[in-house]
């Protein structure tokens, strides 16, 4: 901050000290909407799985591929929209987003065989990994310090919320039509959440007053006043030293062990949690249960995340965000350990998802806030969009692993156990995060 700004009142000090208002609660909100959009899209394809590999006669390691493809794109999608969002802004990304979702999920719905079923997948994991990665900052930039643990836990257990709608539907859908209809349904979703953020979502006041220009106070101040604030005085970085902040500014010497360090743990995490939302239905029918059983059985994954997420949420604005993270990723391990075990009723079984779920998605709500603590305002998306980037790799080896596992024999057990590690070792390299530099306040 330059002296001459010292003593004014910029956007970031509104945001981040002053009071949290309904406006700012209701774009928090729509950002756990945009998340459950997130976890029905990537969730579909899972709902769909049994019925799709006995009506086509997919076998298990072409159907980890299946299960697979669009984390692919969510690669893509995290590090090239991530960062676009950073540059363009944060509104404009979402609904590019929105419309790759929408395009892919009814092109999904009309695929007629594996290879343009692929091809869908993947242009909607691109929208999904844009969709993460900017959700992330704009979560961040639209709450206060003292909540914002809260609003970060709020929007990443949106992800279960959409699983847990989804398979509600999905219940219905495969009792009384086909699987195409899942991905439908998916598409008219991202349709109607597109009009709902071009009239509830205003531009970040933050990115604003980071990227400056002549009537960037105007229009920073014309956001405050429909978020329910008084007007900023001046910006943070004056427009004429305004700068773009390229990628390779997330590797600089005061960053690069943060970003290696959460960036390898998120990447560890999510090997474990793809697993469970991957494989989880066609394991329970490989168990002898049927499809509409197996995602109801999904649903409860996604029920006990739901509930994790919340728990997380008040627990972070009390206790040291890092350690909390450690604590429930050992807890993630232990359940995907157990529910190697498998189960002779579905009672028993719910029991089992339910709680791996719930130290899982807790996990992920823990990186997700320390994203947002640990990347300074200029690199916020694009050090989410790297770090999602580099876990969506992990996110396609854990079911194609899994796959092939499953193909060598290997049993449940040992599977699970080993799928189980990468929360492990997300807690080790938790641990060794204790000298980062905390960007953001607990």
């Amino acid at each position: 901050m330059l002296p001459d700004q010292i003593a004014q009142r910029t956007a970031q000090s509104v945001i981040e000290n002053e009071h949290m208002t309904f406006a700012q609660w209701l774009v928090v909100a729509v950002t756990v909407a945009l998340n459950a959009l997130d976890g029905f899209d990537v969730l579909s394809i899972s709902f769909a799985g049994p019925s799709l590999a006995r009506d086509w006669g997919i076998d298990q390691a072409t159907l980890g591929w299946v299960l697979s493809v669009e984390l692919i794109g969510m690669g893509v999608g995290s590090l090239a929209l991530g960062t676009l969002g950073d540059k363009v802004g944060r509104r404009s990304v979402i609904l590019t987003c929105l419309i790759a979702m929408m395009l892919g999920m009814f092109g999904a719905g009309r695929a007629t065989g594996i290879d343009s079923l692929l091809a869908w997948r993947l242009l909607t994991g691109f929208g999904i990994g844009g969709m993460l990665a900017i959700t992330t900052a704009v979560t961040a930039e639209f709450s206060n310090q003292r909540w914002r643990g809260l609003a970060m836990s709020l929007m990443v257990i949106g992800y279960p919320v959409g699983g847990i709608v989804g398979g509600l539907a999905v219940q219905h859908i495969l009792a009384t039509d086909t699987w195409h209809s899942i991905f439908t349904l998916g598409g008219w979703a991202a349709a109607a959440l597109s009009v709902v953020v071009i009239v509830v979502v205003p531009e970040s006041p933050m990115f604003i007053d980071r990227r400056g220009g002549p009537n960037a106070l105007a229009r920073i101040n014309r956001t405050l006043a429909r978020l329910g604030h008084e007007p900023a005085t001046g910006l943070t970085i004056s427009s004429s030293v305004t700068r773009k902040a390229p990628i390779l500014d997330i590797f600089k010497s005061d960053q690069l062990k943060t970003t290696l360090l959460v960036t390898g743990a998120y990447f560890a995490l999510i090997i474990s949690f793809y697993f469970l939302i991957k494989w989880v239905p066609k394991l329970v029918v490989d168990m002898g249960f049927e499809p509409a059983e197996a995602a109801g059985i999904l649903m409860w994954l996604n029920a006990g995340g739901a509930t994790g997420g919340v728990i997380f949420g008040v627990l972070a604005t009390r206790f040291q965000l890092r350690t909390l993270s450690m604590i429930f990723l050992v807890g993630a391990a232990v359940a995907i350990s157990w529910f190697g075990n498998g189960a002779t009723n579905l009672g028993s079984l719910a029991i089992v998802v339910a709680l791996a779920g719930f130290f899982t998605n807790s996990a992920i709500c823990g990186m997700y806030a320390l994203f947002a603590q640990v990347f300074p305002i200029a690199l916020r998306s694009t050090g989410t969009g790297f770090a999602l980037s580099v876990g969506r790799t992990g996110a396609v080896l854990a079911p194609v692993g899994a796959g092939y596992l499953f193909q060598a024999g290997f049993s449940l057990q040992t599977v699970a156990v080993i799928m189980g590690l990468g929360a492990l070792l997300a807690a080790l390299l938790l641990f060794f995060l204790r000298g980062a530099r905390s960007r953001v306040g607990d």
